[in-house]
């Protein structure tokens, strides 16, 4: 994906290793004298180790680069003590990345360990040090209705039963040569205009990584879907709370195991039913 990233001028940079303990995610390290970067998934592209280089060989470009995954992160950054993950979280917090903030909670308290961070700055995730999921937290909305805009009727885009992951044939006829969308299940109640914006012209599976259970099965079908029922493409739509995107994880993992490349389109929805982020992954 095209994404913000650490670049290092070879010719500036003497391998003075002034930037590798500022970058508390460990995507920097000394190799043959020069700073390397040994990971597109540990650099979040925020910059903080650019104003420590003496030499000034660091900058941001963006380029294409593996995702992020905040999780593979926190599992180094865990080594490095309560000082090293207060760090890393206050650095989150403080460029506003909410969404990788809430994912590094989420772990800490699946570990069951403390959450070093005394103050959230955003609405959003006011509760997310204190609760077992940020994305649980109670919330009302205010959205003002008009009823001209509830008048008639809306056609159904739903070709096929059932769509429950667990409940699914994935050598079912309808998925054969088609083009499969993968809910999250709270999305289809949080977006107005699912079928008429997200559903038309697609197959469906819906499934909740966090409720749902056996996430083996879930991996299995999705790869004998892209490898024998010959899906065209799959498209994974996921809410914006942390605990959602292990389902676009798992799509993932199912191109990486499946022997066919196809295109892979993930969008981020809000609680209020819009979209977020619409990244073309593959």
């Amino acid at each position: 994906m095209l994404r913000k990233i650490i670049t290092i001028d070879e010719e500036k940079c003497n391998g003075c290793g002034v930037c590798v303990p500022e970058c508390h995610e460990g995507a920097l390290q000394i190799i043959d004298g020069k700073a390397r970067l040994i990971s597109d998934l540990f650099c979040d592209g925020l910059g903080a180790c650019i104003g420590f280089c003496p030499e000034d060989a660091l900058k941001i470009e963006e380029r294409e680069a593996e995702p992020y995954d905040e999780r593979k992160v926190m599992e180094y950054i865990v080594k490095g003590g309560r000082n090293v993950i207060k760090a890393h979280l206050e650095h989150l917090r403080d460029h506003k990345e909410f969404q990788f903030l809430a994912e590094a909670i989420d772990y800490l308290q699946d570990k069951g360990m403390e959450v070093p961070l005394e103050k959230v700055e955003s609405e959003e995730h006011a509760n997310a040090p204190n609760c077992g999921c940020s994305g649980s937290a109670p919330k009302t909305f205010n959205n003002n209705f008009d009823e001209t805009f509830e008048e008639g009727t809306r056609q159904s885009h739903l070709t096929h039963w059932p769509i429950q992951l667990h409940l699914v044939n994935p050598n079912a006829g309808y998925f054969q040569n088609s083009d499969l969308l993968l809910a999250a299940d709270c999305c289809g109640f949080s977006i107005p205009d699912f079928h008429k914006e997200f559903l038309k012209g697609k197959t469906l599976s819906i499934a909740c990584p966090k409720l749902d259970s056996n996430k083996q099965a879930y991996l299995d079908k999705l790869v004998i879907m892209i490898n024998e029922s010959n899906i065209k493409s799959l498209t994974v739509l996921i809410m914006q709370v942390p605990c959602c995107s292990g389902l676009f994880q798992l799509a993932q993992t199912a191109l990486e195991m499946s022997q066919r490349e196809i295109p892979l389109n993930a969008k981020v929805i809000g609680i209020d039913g819009t979209v977020l982020n619409d990244v073309q992954v593959s």
